[in-house]
């Protein structure tokens, strides 16, 4: 007892010294640490019941040296025992405190709390009681109050800004989207600024196709076969560090964060919709927080009829004679999806989570597609030859996908310091068939002359499973470092079959696909600058296999370095300059591999290329970051890509043994490299008070480097997207949305591979759907969509809302193509005009009886699961 009673002596004689000597306290003191106390109490309601799961938190103020002005730091914290007491050790004795009590229903507790000096008479008295009583002080019981406001609601919102800024991304609050109610993640999509979406739902940000993720981890699924209701923010990641997956090439990463909450009680919402051409959607979601375990479900059904135009005028290029071809097309299709996703969060304890989460999607679609071709044959300029073709389409498809997910994590008493493990597998089958009857007449008079018979039949699965862990350790306040490492395993089986005039030709082709990976970055802040160090590892090797032909082909990269840095200096407190430097790697797609020969479009057969390499981009960006008083965000992007080894799509002629006859086929090779430089311009504005605007622009130019081709004209391109929400009275809102592209280069490693379209039909199938080689351009296209929606019932729990696409028909695909053996424009649309009208009701309870929760951040409502660690 007298060795305590020395201990605490010693702690205000120090505590004394302080005070005459303020020196001590900035490091003076010859290896002098300041003396600390306890603050202890109980949290009690009205009847002096212990609260459990109290939010206590101990707050004090500091000079930021950066702005100069005082700000709120925490001091310490923790939740409130099951009887209500609370301690909060290791508090520096010389400071003014201030106590918070927060939780959901109830209202803010703000105490001011210091601690006691006991004076001169009792420290040279001895008296330790008083010594002890000031730094070991006891707060006695605080009681709080439920906030009957909260608890009589029936949901609880809050006003999430609908863009952030972060260091590596920008995340866009696409929940309160108007025109991509009741759709997909496709219309989702059209909203997101920096991204760009065609007429059949192929995806690109800054004109190429980026890697889509879901919940942080990459996914087997489509945008089209997520519902956009589901959807809760996209993350757009341009210039991805070292911690992120190298894959994706000069794109980046589009990470889709489903929705989920994790708010005491429970809540949910159930929606329906039908659109102008009587088709019907319905769907739901549930939440449920009691205790340690919140679980949560979603579901939707959806069906699509899809209707898809287009001609195509083209000129093919002989050595003997000239064909001049129209081409119009029609295709129909119609088809229906459901999307399932279910999990659970268990709270083990306060610093450990356990998450389980399964999804399951399957559908169907049933494209018919009609095309007349008018074609002229010329010989020495004169026309020596005409006849008419009727070629009919029909098709049948389904598709299953299911995957799982099981992640852990542990929090360490220091904020930010964490340790995450998960493994992902996804699964996926697809079965199709096409029937396609051609009829040839001779002109004039229309004579029949014969007819034509093909089918294609086709079915593949494919599995992906990704095993990750990630730590973080912030070493001090402004020093961080970081290391994980990453397996992705993946395999594909396919098997198609051809057959024409009675012969069969089958392709059968097994893949896998392996990468396996190691990161570490390491983050520092001297003052008002900033840098992140990083360096990934990774291990990749593709096996491809034709086993009815005994061919193999393999690609092994033993080991590949994939740097980045991240550097950032606040200039002021809302000006911010970035600078960030990454190398990337883009590897061929299953597609582009893929060595089946694609007869369904006789002008445009195709063939995947199964010796391609991949391609390494070397990405620079410079930002400058501005927020005004308002709130309102403004972000310049200045960046540049050179790629090395370009996937680019090419056209040889070659005796085809199927037609029997010499033909072009379109395919891929690696070409020498490429060039991007561009300026991004994004900011959002709140106008007025009820105006919202969000704006993106995009200017840029490329250069491609082809392998013996002539090398494209260098073309300066522009992209504009407005985003319009008002707010009117009597709880009523309009949003209008649109983009325009200017000409552009077509991509040249072909459409299609960013996730999007052709679920419903209308895709690439027919009318040299499929971008062509060399020399080619899209023509300047713009759209505008628009959606209303009126709000009623008690808090705003159920909604009316009208949308519509394209609303005045102006989305056109229009392009332009050029190779050594033809010339060709194709014009085609697809589902202009299309209403849609959706009722969404909400519900839910949040009771304070259910406050037995054990993790402090999910009292926010806030998912810290979701996204940010890759």
């Amino acid at each position: 007892m007298k060795k305590i009673y020395a201990l605490i002596f010693g702690s205000f004689l120090t505590l004394i010294s302080y005070a005459q000597n303020p020196m001590l306290n900035r490091g003076g003191a010859a290896g002098g640490q300041m003396p600390t106390g306890r603050f202890y109490g109980k949290v009690v309601d009205a009847a002096n019941k212990g609260v459990d799961a109290a939010s206590v938190t101990l707050i004090t103020n500091r000079m930021d040296t950066a702005t100069k002005q005082m700000v709120e730091v925490i001091a310490g914290g923790m939740l409130s025992s099951k009887n209500g007491g609370f301690s909060i050790e290791n508090v520096a004795l010389m400071g003014r405190y201030t106590l918070r009590i927060t939780g959901i229903g109830l209202k803010t507790i703000n105490k001011p709390v210091a601690f006691d000096m006991p004076n001169r008479d009792a420290m040279s008295s001895g008296d330790m009681s008083a010594m002890l009583g000031a730094i070991d002080k006891d707060l006695g019981n605080i009681k709080v109050e439920l906030d009957e406001k909260i608890l009589s609601t029936v949901t609880i919102t809050s006003s999430t800004p609908t863009m952030t800024l972060g260091i590596d991304r920008k995340i866009f609050n696409v929940a309160g989207n108007l025109t991509s109610v009741g759709g997909t993640g496709v219309d989702v999509m059209k909203n997101v600024p920096s991204v760009n979406v065609d007429i059949d739902g192929n995806v690109t940000l800054r004109n190429t196709a980026p890697t889509l993720f879901v919940d942080g981890r990459p996914t087997t699924l489509t945008l089209e076969q997520i519902p956009a209701d589901a959807i809760e923010s996209v993350e757009v990641i341009t210039n991805p560090s070292a911690k992120f997956d190298a894959s994706g090439g000069t794109a980046g990463i589009l990470n889709i964060v489903m929705k989920k909450a994790r708010r005491v009680g429970y809540s949910g919402n159930l929606r329906v919709n039908i659109d102008s051409r009587a088709k019907f959607g319905i769907g739901g979601d549930l939440n449920i927080r009691q205790n340690k375990l919140n679980v949560f479900a979603s579901g939707q059904y959806n069906q699509r009829k899809s209707i898809s135009t287009g001609v195509t005028d083209r000129i093919t290029l002989g050595s003997a004679s000239t064909l001049g071809s129209i081409q119009r097309d029609r295709s129909v299709g119609e088809g229906q999806f459901g999307f399932g996703r279910f999990g659970f969060d268990y709270f083990m304890d306060i610093r450990n989570t356990l998450t389980v989460t399964g999804n399951f999607v399957r559908g169907g679609f049933d494209p018919t597609g009609t095309s007349n071709i008018f074609i002229d044959s010329f010989k020495n300029g004169n026309k020596v030859d005409s006849s008419t073709q009727l070629r009919s389409t029909n098709s049948n498809n389904i598709f299953r996908n299911k995957g799982a997910q099981v992640s852990f994590k542990h929090n360490f008493p220091t904020s930010g310091h964490e340790w995450t493990a998960d493994a992902t597998f996804n699964k996926g089958r697809n079965e199709n068939s096409s029937i396609i009857t051609t009829d040839y007449f001779d002109m004039p008079g229309s004579v029949f002359k014969n007819t034509y018979n093909q089918s294609q039949n086709g079915r593949g699965t494919n599995e992906n499973l990704t095993i990750q862990t990630d730590y973080a350790n912030p070493l001090s306040a402004n020093t961080k470092i970081e290391f994980g490492a990453r397996a992705q395993m993946r395999k594909i089986n396919s098997e198609n079959t051809i057959s024409i005039a009675g012969t069969n030709n089958v392709t059968l082709y097994n893949s896998s696909d392996n990468v396996y990976a190691a990161y570490t970055t390491f983050s520092n802040r001297i003052k008002n600058f900033g840098y992140q160090l990083g360096l990934r590892v990774e291990s990749s090797t593709y096996e491809g296999n034709l086993p009815n032909k005994g061919q193999t082909f393999k690609i092994d990269f033993p080991i590949s370095l994939f740097p980045s840095m991240f550097l950032s200096q606040k200039l002021s407190e809302t000006d911010d300059l970035q600078f960030n430097y990454s190398r990337r790697i883009n590897r061929p797609n299953f597609f582009q591999l893929f060595p089946f020969t694609d007869y369904s479009d006789s002008f445009n057969i195709s063939r995947g290329n199964p010796g391609l390499q991949p391609e390494f981009t070397n990405s620079l960006e410079l930002s400058y970051s501005k927020i005004f008083k308002n709130r309102d965000n403004f972000l310049a992007s200045i960046y540049f890509k050179n790629t090395n080894d370009l996937i680019t799509r090419i056209q040889n002629e070659e005796y085809d043994s199927v037609v029997k006859r010499t033909i072009p086929i379109n395919t891929y090779q690696n070409a020498n490299n490429s060039y991007v430089t561009g300026l991004e311009l994004t900011t959002r504005n709140k106008v007025t008070k009820f105006w919202d605007l969000t704006a993106n622009a995009n200017f840029f130019t490329s250069k491609i480097d082809l392998v013996d081709q002539p090398d494209p004209d260098q073309l300066f391109s522009y992209f504009f997207k407005l985003n319009n929400t008002f707010k009117f009275p009597k709880n009523f809102s309009l949003q209008l949305s649109g983009d325009y592209q200017s000409k552009v280069i077509t991509s040249p490693g072909g459409r299609g591979s960013g996730g999007g379209g052709g679920m419903f039909g209308g895709g690439g199938g027919f009318g040299g759907g499929s971008s062509s080689a060399a020399q080619g351009f899209i023509r300047p296209n713009y759209g505008v969509d628009a959606a209303i929606r009126f709000e009623f019932m008690k808090n705003k729990v159920a909604s009316l809302s009208l949308n519509v696409n394209d609303i005045f028909r102006t989305k056109l695909f229009d392009q332009y193509t050029e190779t050594t053996f033809f010339i060709q424009n194709q014009e085609r649309r697809r589902d202009p005009q299309v209403f849609r009208l959706n009722f969404n009701y909400r519900f839910g309870k949040f009771d304070a009886s259910l406050f037995k929760r054990k993790n402090t951040k999910a009292d926010s409502g806030v998912d810290t699961n979701s996204g940010g660690n890759f």
